[in-house]
C-alpha cells in the first residue's frame, strides 16, 4: 500500500510537470527579475515594462489590419454631442484581466503571465496593481474596477486583511495619478467558505457582521481612490430553496444591511452612486435580484429607489430569460441605469461566460438605451469579460478589450447614423399617431375614465389596426449596421 501511495505521488507530480511544460513557463520571471535580465534588482520589484513590445494602442480606421490599433473607437472624435470617450467610459476589470487564470468548472488554468511567481503575497499583488497600471496607458482607457479579495491578498486576522488592503491602495493611488480614476469597487463576498448561505442573507449572525465590516472597508478605500460607484454584487445572496428559508427574513435582513450601507456612505462623505448589479441562477434559483424588474421591486418595497442604481450585465441578462436590450430599457424606463457590464454569454452554454462583446447588432441596441440615459456618467461600461481558455498570449489581453471596445464603439455609430436617418424613428411615431390627438392626450395625461372610452368605443364601432411593420423595422435597423 506505501508503496502503492509513493507510486501515485510520483504520477501527480509527473502529471504537474506536463501541465506546466502544457500552459507555459513565464518568460519573464518576475520573482527573479534582475537575473531574467527583466529589470529590477530582485527584491521583488519589477522595474521593467509588463508588455514589452505592445505599444499604446491608436485609432487606425476601420481599413486598418493591425490587431493592435482601433478600428472604430477614436476617444477625442465628437458623436451626437459629445466625444467618444464621454459616451463609452471604458473601464478595465481587474479580476478577469490579472486574476483570470483560464480554469473553469471543467478545466485546470491555462494561464501564467511573465510577472506572476505563483503567489499571492503582498509583494505581488504590487506588482499585478503596477501591471494593471501599465495596462491602463497602453491601451488608453483611464478608469478601472476592482474586487477588495482580488487586489489584495487575506492576512492572519481581519485587522491584518485591512492593513493588506491598505497598502495596495495606497499604491493604486499613488498610480492612479490625475489620469486615471477608479470607477467602482466592490467587495467579494461569496469565495470564502463563510458565505456558503451568502452574506447579508446568511443566517448566521456572525457572518452578517463580517460581511458588514468587509463591506465598510471597502467602501472606505472606494471612496478614498476617488471612486465614482461602488457595486453589491448579487447572484450570491439569495434563497437557494424555500422549504428551510425564512425568504420573508432574508429580504429584511438584506434590506437592513442596505440601509446601513446607505449610512454609511453619507457618514463618510462617500458621494459615489450605490449600485446594485442583478445576477440570475449563480448560485441561487430565486434571490432578490434575479433581473432589473425585481431588483426595482426590491428596492421599491424597502424604500431604497432613490438610493440606488443598477449595474446591468449583458451576460445575466441572457440568464434571466431577457435580452440585454430589455434589461437596460427596464432599468433606464425606472430612473435606474448606472453602469454596465460590458460582456456576452454563448447562447448555447446555461452559465455566465464572462465573454467580450463582439456582436455590433447587439452592441448597437446596447447603445440605443445609453443615448436614450443621455449617458451613462458617473457609470461607464466595465469589462466584467475574460480570455477564452485557449487564448494565453499576453498580446491577447489587448486584443480581447480593443475588440469590445471598437464593437460598442461602432454600435454608437450605428446609433449616430439611426438618428440622423430618421426613418426608424418616425416608423416608431407613426406606430402610435392615434394618440396624437385631444383623447390620446387626455389618456397619457390620466384624465380619460373609462365611461368616456366606452362612449367612443361605441361611437367609433370596430377600430382598424394598421400594420406594425416589424420587418421594415428590422430592415432600417439593419442598413445602419
Amino acid at each position: 500500500m506505501k508503496i502503492e501511495r509513493i507510486g501515485l505521488s510520483v504520477l501527480c507530480l509527473i502529471l504537474l510537470c506536463v501541465a506546466a511544460v502544457a500552459v507555459g513557463p513565464p518568460t519573464c520571471p518576475a520573482s527573479n527579475a534582475a537575473a531574467a535580465g527583466c529589470g529590477g534588482d530582485g527584491d521583488g520589484e519589477w522595474e521593467g515594462e509588463f508588455f514589452p513590445g505592445i505599444p499604446n494602442i491608436k485609432y487606425e480606421g476601420p481599413k486598418s489590419k493591425n490587431p493592435l490599433a482601433f478600428k472604430w473607437y477614436n476617444a477625442d472624435e465628437e458623436i451626437l454631442g459629445k466625444k467618444m470617450r464621454d459616451w463609452l467610459r471604458f473601464s478595465v476589470a481587474f479580476w478577469h484581466t490579472f486574476r483570470g487564470s483560464g480554469g473553469d468548472p471543467f478545466g485546470a488554468p491555462t494561464k501564467f503571465w511573465p510577472w506572476e511567481d505563483g503567489t499571492n503575497s503582498l509583494a505581488m499583488a504590487k506588482r499585478r496593481m503596477r501591471a494593471n497600471f501599465e495596462f491602463l496607458k497602453k491601451l488608453g482607457v483611464d478608469k478601472w474596477c476592482f474586487h477588495d479579495k482580488d487586489i489584495a491578498p487575506d492576512g492572519a486576522t481581519f485587522e491584518d486583511t485591512n492593513a493588506n488592503l491598505d497598502e495596495i491602495v495606497a499604491l493604486a493611488k499613488e498610480l492612479q495619478g490625475n489620469t486615471i480614476n477608479l470607477l467602482w469597487g466592490t467587495s467579494q463576498l461569496f469565495h470564502h467558505p463563510r458565505y456558503m448561505h451568502g452574506g447579508a442573507t446568511s443566517p448566521e449572525l456572525g457572518v452578517y457582521a463580517y460581511a458588514a465590516a468587509q463591506v465598510k472597508k471597502a467602501m472606505e478605500v472606494t471612496h478614498y481612490l476617488g471612486g465614482e460607484n461602488y457595486v453589491f454584487w448579487g447572484g450570491r445572496e439569495g434563497y437557494q430553496s424555500l422549504l428551510n428559508t425564512d425568504m420573508e427574513r432574508e429580504l429584511d435582513h438584506m434590506a437592513r444591511f442596505f440601509e446601513a450601507a446607505v449610512a454609511y456612505k453619507k457618514k463618510i462623505g462617500f458621494n459615489g452612486t450605490l449600485l446594485i448589479e442583478p445576477k440570475p441562477q449563480e448560485p441561487t434559483k430565486h434571490q432578490y435580484d434575479w433581473d432589473a424588474a425585481t431588483a426595482a421591486n426590491f428596492l421599491r418595497k424597502y424604500g431604497l429607489i432613490n438610493e440606488f442604481k443598477l449595474n446591468i450585465e449583458c451576460n445575466h441578462a441572457t440568464l434571466s430569460g431577457h435580452s440585454c436590450h430589455h434589461e437596460l430599457e427596464t432599468a433606464r424606463i425606472n430612473g435606474l441605469l448606472g453602469n454596465i457590464d460590458a460582456n456576452t454569454g454563448d447562447p448555447q452554454v446555461g452559465w455566465d461566460t464572462d465573454e467580450f462583446l463582439t456582436d455590433v447588432g447587439e452592441a448597437t441596441k446596447v447603445m440605443l438605451s445609453v443615448v436614450k440615459n443621455g449617458g451613462l456618467a458617473p457609470g461607464g461600461f466595465n469589462f466584467d469579460a475574460k480570455l477564452r481558455r485557449e487564448s494565453t498570449d499576453v498580446e491577447d489581453l489587448f486584443i480581447a478589450h480593443i475588440s469590445g471596445m471598437d464593437t460598442l464603439a461602432r454600435g454608437l455609430r450605428n446609433v449616430a447614423k439611426l438618428i440622423e436617418d430618421g426613418s426608424l424613428d418616425e416608423l416608431v411615431r407613426k406606430r402610435y399617431q392615434s394618440f396624437d390627438s385631444e383623447l390620446g392626450a387626455l389618456i397619457e395625461a390620466g384624465k380619460a375614465d373609462f365611461e368616456l372610452l366606452e362612449k367612443k368605443a361605441m361611437e367609433w364601432g370596430e377600430p382598424k389596426v394598421p400594420s406594425g411593420k416589424q420587418e421594415l423595422a428590422e430592415m432600417i435597423f439593419q442598413s445602419a449596421i
